[in-house]
C-alpha cells in the first residue's frame, strides 16, 4: 500500500521540494560548489519559508543514510528518486553533497540575495498563483474557450476565492516590482505557462499592469458589517 500523505510529507516533503528544483536541469553540486537548481531552492527558501532549510537537510541525509531496501520497496512506501540525470550508483553521494550544501548555508547563515527567478522551478515557486492563471486561463487553447483575454479573466475571478485573487494582485505587483526588460518580462509570462500573446496594443509588462489594475477593482463579499442584522 502506498504512504499516507501526512507521512509522506513527514519524511519527505520538503526533500521533494529540492528534488523538484533539479527538473530540467543538471544534478552537477561537488563540494563547494552548488548547482544553480540548489542556488534556485537556497535563494527562494530563504527568503520565503526559512524553516524548511533544515528539514530538507534532515530528510535528504536521512534517506542518503538509510535507502528503501526490497521490503519498502514492495509496499511502496519510499520516495522515488526522479531521474536527474545520475546513475543510480551515484545518486547517494550526490544526496550526501546536497545535505552538505543545505547544512553549510545554514550554519554560515549564508542568505542568498533577493534576486529574479533563474530556473522554471523558482519561477513558480515565487508566483505560483500568477501560474496557475496563466497556465490553467491562457494556454494555446484559450481562443476556443474565451473570446478575449478579459473574459478569461473574469471566469477566472468568478470561480477563484476571493483571497487567492487578492494573492494574485499581491504577486502582480512583485512581478513588475521586479523592474525587468520587456524581453524578460515576456520569458517570466512563458516560465509561467502562457502561451498566447497579449492583447494588443499591449506587452508582457503592459498586460501585467492592465491585469494587477483590474483586478484593484474586485470587491471580496466579507458579509454584513458591524451591527448589520
Amino acid at each position: 500500500m502506498s504512504m499516507k500523505p501526512i507521512e509522506f510529507d513527514r519524511r519527505y516533503g520538503e526533500l521533494d521540494q529540492v528534488i523538484s528544483a533539479y527538473v530540467g536541469l543538471q544534478a552537477d553540486d561537488a563540494p563547494g560548489k552548488p548547482s544553480e537548481a540548489l542556488q534556485a531552492y537556497l535563494r527562494h527558501t530563504w527568503h520565503a519559508h526559512s524553516w524548511a532549510l533544515a528539514t530538507a537537510e534532515r530528510q535528504i541525509r536521512e534517506y542518503a543514510r538509510n535507502p528503501p531496501g526490497r521490503l519498502r520497496l514492495s509496499l511502496g512506501e519510499f520516495y522515488p528518486v526522479p531521474d536527474v540525470g545520475l546513475p543510480e550508483s551515484a545518486i547517494q553521494d550526490w544526496l550526501f553533497v546536497v545535505a552538505d550544501h543545505l547544512k553549510h548555508s545554514i550554519e554560515q547563515g549564508e542568505v542568498p540575495p533577493p534576486s529574479t527567478p533563474r530556473t522554471h522551478w523558482e519561477w513558480h515557486a515565487r508566483f505560483p498563483e500568477l501560474g496557475q492563471l496563466l497556465g490553467g486561463w491562457f494556454s494555446q487553447d484559450m481562443p476556443d474557450e474565451f473570446p478575449d483575454h478579459d473574459a478569461a479573466v473574469d471566469d477566472y475571478t468568478a470561480t477563484t476565492d476571493p483571497q487567492v485573487v487578492a494573492h494574485l494582485k499581491g504577486e502582480l505587483h512583485e512581478l513588475l516590482a521586479l523592474a525587468l526588460e520587456e524581453s524578460d518580462y515576456a520569458l517570466a509570462v512563458a516560465e509561467l505557462g502562457m502561451e498566447v500573446d497579449p492583447p494588443r496594443p499591449y506587452s508582457p509588462s503592459g498586460w501585467l499592469a492592465h491585469l494587477a489594475d483590474g483586478l484593484g477593482g474586485f470587491k471580496a463579499d466579507y458579509g454584513p458589517g458591524p451591527g448589520a442584522g
